[in-house]
This record gives C-alpha cells, sequence and structure tokens, in this order.
C-alpha cells in the first residue's frame, strides 16, 4: 500500500497510506461519528489535510465539543438508529467520501435503538444481528449511493500502532509467550468472538467477547498479573471501513488498575488513540507497548 501524495505549494504532503488511489481532496468528507476522542482526531487530521468536512454525530455518543467545533449547516445530529436520516444527510452534503470513526454503545445496537423505516427493513432482512452485520449493511446502503466509504485508519497512520517496543529498548514478556498470546487472540478473532485476550507464561487468563475490552482487563485482573499481557489484533478479514481496534487512554488505565504491565498491539491495524500522549503515560505508570507483526 502506498501514500497518497498530493501536491500543495511544490511541497508534496503525505496525506495517508489507507486512502483510494484516486482519493480527491476537493470532494467532502463527511464524518460520521461515535465516542470518545478517535472522531476528534480524525477531524483535525482531515482539517489539517484541508479537504472540506461536515459531521453526523449521534445524540448522547457523540462528544458535545466535536459537535460544537462545526457550524451549523455543517452537522447534523441523529438518534442511533436513524439510517434514513443518515442517508438523506449524505445526499444534502453531497459527499464524495464518508468516514465512520468512534464506538457506538454496544448495548444500544440491540436495546434503546431507535429505527426508523429504512433500518428496521435492514435489520428485519439480517438472519445474524451483530455490530459486523448491522455495519456491514450500512456499509454498502452509503457506498450505493456512490459515496465512498473510508478506511477508518485514513488520516490516522501516525498514531497506529508500530513494530518493536514503542515504551523502551525492551519488552519484560517472553518471545514465546508473546507469540501464545498471539495466537489465542488471532485465533478468538477469527472465530469472531472477540479482539484481544490476556495470557501469562502459557495460560489463558481471559478472552474478549461481548462485554469488551475494559470487562476482560478486570477479570484477568482478579488473577495473578505478573508477567500478564494484553494482546490486542483484529479478525482475519476485517473491514476497516467500520471496525478498527482501538487502544485509548481509558484502556491504559484499566490495566493499570487491574495490574497489567504489559500489551501487544498488531502494527499498522490498531489505532493508539493520541499515541503520543498514551505512550507518555504508559511510561510513566512502567507499562510496556509492544507491536507486533
Amino acid at each position: 500500500m502506498f501514500p497518497h501524495f498530493i501536491q500543495t505549494c511544490n511541497v508534496l504532503t503525505v496525506l495517508s497510506a489507507f486512502l483510494p488511489p484516486d482519493f480527491n481532496p476537493q470532494k467532502p468528507v463527511t464524518l460520521i461519528a461515535g465516542q470518545g476522542i478517535y472522531p476528534v482526531l480524525v477531524a483535525q487530521a482531515i482539517s489539517r489535510a484541508g479537504a472540506p468536512l461536515r459531521l453526523i454525530a449521534f445524540d448522547e455518543e457523540t462528544r458535545p465539543d466535536l459537535i460544537d467545533s462545526f457550524l451549523a449547516s455543517d452537522r447534523r445530529v441523529i438518534q442511533v438508529g436513524q439510517l434514513g436520516k443518515m442517508l438523506s444527510t449524505l445526499k444534502d452534503y453531497r459527499a464524495g467520501y464518508a468516514l465512520m470513526a468512534g464506538q457506538i454503545t454496544p448495548r444500544r445496537l440491540f436495546k434503546g435503538l431507535h429505527p426508523d423505516l429504512k433500518a428496521a427493513r435492514i435489520l428485519m432482512s439480517l438472519k445474524r444481528r451483530n455490530a459486523e452485520t448491522i455495519f456491514g449493511a450500512i456499509a454498502r446502503e452509503i457506498e450505493g449511493l456512490g459515496i465512498h466509504l473510508l478506511d477508518a485508519r485514513s488520516f490516522l497512520d501516525d498514531h497506529l500502532a508500530s513494530v518493536g517496543c514503542m515504551t523502551g529498548r525492551s519488552f519484560p514478556i517472553d518471545d514465546d509467550y508473546v507469540a501464545h498470546g498471539v495466537q489465542i487472540a488471532r485465533e478468538c478473532a477469527r472465530l469472531d468472538i472477540g479482539q484481544g485476550c490476556v495470557v501469562r507464561k502459557g495460560t489463558v487468563l481471559a478472552v474478549e467477547a461481548f462485554e469488551g475490552t475494559d470487562a476482560m482487563l478486570r477479570r484477568a485482573g482478579e488473577f495473578k498479573t505478573d508477567e500478564a499481557l494484553f494482546v490486542k489484533t483484529v479478525k482475519t478479514h476485517q473491514d476497516y471501513r467500520f471496525d478498527v481496534p482501538c487502544f485509548g487512554m481509558k484502556t491504559l488505565e484499566t490495566m493499570r488498575e487491574a495490574g497489567l504491565k504489559a500489551a501487544a498491539l498488531e502494527a499498522g491495524r490498531v489505532i493508539i488513540l493520541d499515541k503520543p500522549a498514551v505512550i507518555a503515560q504508559a511510561k510513566s505508570w512502567g507499562i510496556h507497548l509492544l507491536g507486533f507483526e
């Protein structure tokens, strides 16, 4: 995969390695923003790139400060499940591209959802209802409008996990135990159980499922955690348009509370949200972060 370039003032500027080869920075990008700092970082990066930017936010999910940073004409707040309204907004914006960033509370996909007729029809058509099938169906609807749904890693290349120990020269977990953790995490991801696990000296302490990463880390913390390792990976056929594993300050804080001192993240695939700040904090707490291939 080659970085996408644009020529600005005779200076070759790298936008992102994850953009399509024919990306046109003159076409509007609509950010479909969920929770947390992830969509904030994306919005900042797109703005720096100079592409026209619009926002679709979700009530009780998207950060208010992100919503307030947009002009009223460039933002729209909808309820989770209002797919018809989302699609009509994308048409109103004449979006060339859309990018999904930030989680929607998982339980709200199944309880507390406010589906409009469009969303209800899609839900009724799905034989299996989980985050992947729901967002996959939404992605098809968006692209059916002729709008390119971008890889959600776009513009955040500098925040991806990188190969090697990101917090220092050495990593405290033996290579064989790291390899074991990676094997377990990848097998769980292949089976669509989750994308993370915690192992210790060849023993599996916990695996991630519907309850999410933080709950898994807390469960693992109930056991002996010296030399324990948290591993975060991706599915074999990960759809990066709407499903990018993230590691942020909240996860780091949960690791600290659980007594976990080491994490291995798949390089180039897991986003470290606000990477410089997370790595600095990890160092100060004595938590080691490794990027693996």
